[in-house]
């Protein structure tokens, strides 16, 4: 289970999103992260509650991000961990995404991403 939330607009997202997630810890609370853009990509991840992601979140520059997903986690599968957090991103840093549920079939979707 998990709570995920996501903002475009023109106003700052980094409050949107964790006042988002702080109405949704009830979804989840072993881990949460947060991805937002302001001319690059600041991604954000812990193990624990909404409140220990906020604390992290200091950098002058994500005050102007207007865009971001936010998303907090309830270990069904996987330990509660950094590592294990969501948003998850491509080797590239180039892709972000966040999701509800359980990847069955993930083993074979890598293999085939590895060849490609």
């Amino acid at each position: 289970m998990c709570g995920i939330v996501g903002y475009i607009g023109s106003n700052p997202a980094k409050d949107f999103l964790i006042t988002g997630l702080k109405k949704l810890e009830y979804r989840g609370y072993d881990s949460s992260g947060i991805i937002l853009f302001n001319q690059k990509a600041y991604l954000k991840k812990c193990k624990g509650k909404i409140a220990t992601l906020e604390k992290t979140l200091i950098e002058p520059e994500l005050d102007f991000a207007t865009t971001g997903i936010g998303h907090t986690r309830w270990a069904t599968h996987g330990i509660p961990s950094k590592i294990n957090s969501h948003p998850h991103s491509s080797n590239s840093g180039e892709l972000f995404i966040v999701h509800n549920g359980i990847i069955e079939n993930y083993e074979a979707i890598k293999e085939v991403l590895k060849k490609k």
